[in-house]
């Protein structure tokens, strides 16, 4: 495993040291050099310069636990290198954010307000949550750090709040606490609220307030090493990257393409030949099917050839009987069909949520199949799941072979 070649930006700040330390303990990463505006606060085992123009050592990655106003130097500095970024600051302003994407074109940009990945998590449950609830229920954030803390409310508040917007299409307005406020609460607000104390690492409250229920989904970061985990995971994804601007959405779905593989031995394949070119055929025919209870899955359906089709369908092997009488009884409405039954088979399933952004799983699969000599009968793809049919005899070699390439 080659080794990943990294500064540290913000090295003798408090996440700084926390990347420093954690990175130290893992053998594919090495700080080659840090960078402080003040340098000689801390004993680090890497050289260690007061600005980035000093710095000459040779990395794949620079991470930054900086500070707003050092991201013009940063990101000049990076483009002059040609050296990926990864940045873990908050605090930016829409022009900074401009000039982060600006240089995304140049050299691949990971950008994260909060690098845990328990809390990127929570933003996908908070967008379910509110999909959900939708207008029924308030929405108030809160969100607790230690008292050095200097922006409020947090980068991840407005990560948060910026999520559930976009799935209630942008009609709530943010509300910063309420002090002097003397009115009652309006059904268009996300209210976010900052607390600084202690040496809290860091806490994000989500709470729906609805009718006599409320639902909180919080999350606490115990120690700051999850924070730098993260960062570090974040190297090793951004080196592999093409220029570009990347997040923690775009690591945690490549991450989870493959999340599940499963195989059916008690399913049946029917496959029904020459059917009329006809949408009201192909009802008639599921229609018989279904007023029999038998579900079906996996349907596919080939192009019209001379005024035909043929669909194909997988179903409970104990109602193939049932669903062949039923399809039989239907010649006299349609005489051109007929129908072949395959009744040992297996149904291989590759499931994912990250599929719908990661390209080439279908053709990885494909590849792996080929390779093992194994035919595939039917297949059916969406954009998180691909099912195929294959020979029983087939069934072990598949599933071994589709848990090495996908690591699971």
């Amino acid at each position: 495993m080659p080794t990943i070649r990294i500064i540290i930006h913000g090295c003798n700040g408090k996440m700084g040291q926390t990347v420093a330390s954690v990175a130290a303990a893992l053998p594919d990463i090495q700080v080659v050099a840090g960078v402080d505006k003040f340098p000689e606060i801390k004993q680090n085992p890497f050289p260690t310069y007061g600005s980035l123009s000093q710095c000459n050592e040779q990395a794949d990655v620079i991470v930054d636990f900086s500070n707003p106003a050092a991201l013009p130097d940063l990101l000049a500095f990076a483009k002059e290198r040609k050296i990926a970024l990864v940045i873990a600051t908050t605090g930016f302003s829409q022009d900074d954010i401009k000039l982060i994407e600006q240089a995304s074109r140049t050299i691949p940009i990971f950008r994260s307000a909060n690098m845990s990945l328990g809390v990127n998590v929570m933003l996908e449950l908070v967008q379910k949550a509110a999909a959900a609830l939708g207008n029924e229920f308030d929405i108030e954030i809160i969100e607790k750090h230690h008292n050095q803390k200097v922006d409020a409310p947090s980068g991840t508040a407005y990560v948060l709040a910026d999520a559930i917007n976009e799935v209630l299409l942008n009609s709530k307005d943010y509300i910063f606490g309420r002090h002097s406020k003397n009115q009652r609460r309006s059904k268009s607000e996300i209210g976010i609220h900052a607390v600084r104390g202690g040496t809290i690492p860091g806490q994000h409250t989500v709470v729906f307030a609805g009718n006599d229920e409320v639902l909180e989904i919080t999350h606490t970061a115990y120690s700051r090493q999850i924070f730098a985990l993260g960062a570090l995971h974040a190297c090793k994804y951004i080196t592999k990257k093409a220029p570009g601007l990347y997040g923690m959405k775009d690591m945690l779905n490549e991450q989870a393409a493959v999340t599940n593989i499963y195989s059916d031995n008690q399913q049946a394949l029917i496959t029904i030949n020459s059917i009329p070119d006809s949408t009201t055929a192909i009802a008639q025919i599921l229609e018989s099917i279904a007023q029999h209870n038998i579900n079906i899955d996996l349907i596919s359906q080939t192009t019209p050839v001379n005024g035909k089709v043929n669909i194909s369908f997988t179903l409970p092997r104990k109602d193939l009987k049932k669903a062949m009488e039923a399809i039989n009884g239907l010649k006299t409405l349609f005489p051109s069909i007929n129908l072949n039954a395959y009744e040992d088979i297996v149904k291989l399933s590759v499931e994912g949520s990250g599929m719908a952004q990661q390209p080439g799983i279908a053709s990885k699969v494909f590849s792996l199949m080929a390779q093992q000599n194994i035919r595939i009968m039917a297949i059916t793809t969406s954009e998180t799941k691909i099912s195929y049919i294959i020979h029983p005899l087939d069934e072990r070699k598949a599933l071994e072979a589709l848990m090495e390439a996908f690591e699971l």
